[in-house]
């Protein structure tokens, strides 16, 4: 009997990941409407058609690359969100049968991982080429355009193998 209401104590215990799951989708909707809200500012003020005052499009380019990143992480806390819960807590039914194939339809910790896994991988690769962007004009020589192309190349072979399976 002891044991019995011990386990049932020890199980409830698993629904303190709520926390972790209502605080990521909360913190991924921000990103969301922080991201859309860079994009239009980035249109509005950085957009050589709207103003006058900037000449190439490298500035609204880097702004949107930017919002895209903050995309990409609400996706990651998405996920995680979605994963945990279903891990933890219950399975979604309502999702079970409209998005049986679903990104968000999680089965195991490792699942988890490796779907978090590539999305920030995804993230490293935007950084990136939002660096390579705000470098841009200092690329002068052959060989700079050497590396710059090589750089890319190894994020090719990375996400391929990556994505093999």
């Amino acid at each position: 009997m002891i044991g019995n209401k011990f386990e049932n104590a020890l199980w409830s215990t698993r629904f303190i990941v709520l926390i972790s799951v209502v605080l990521s989708i909360i913190s991924s909707i921000i990103l969301f409407l922080l991201g859309g809200w860079d994009i239009i500012q980035a249109i509005i003020y950085k957009n050589p058609l709207l103003n006058n005052d900037i000449e190439t499009n490298n500035e609204l380019l880097f702004n949107i690359i930017s919002s895209i990143d903050l995309f990409l992480i609400g996706i990651v806390l998405l996920i995680f969100g979605f994963g945990v819960y279903e891990l933890f807590i219950s399975e979604i039914n309502f999702a079970k049968d409209k998005f049986a194939d679903s990104t968000l339809k999680i089965n195991s910790l490792d699942q988890l991982k490796n779907k978090i896994i590539k999305v920030i991988i995804i993230v490293l690769i935007v950084k990136f080429f939002e660096k390579v962007l705000k470098l841009s004009h200092n690329f002068t020589t052959p060989k700079d355009l050497i590396f710059f192309s090589l750089s890319i190349l190894a994020i090719c072979i990375g996400y391929f193998l990556i994505n093999r399976k």
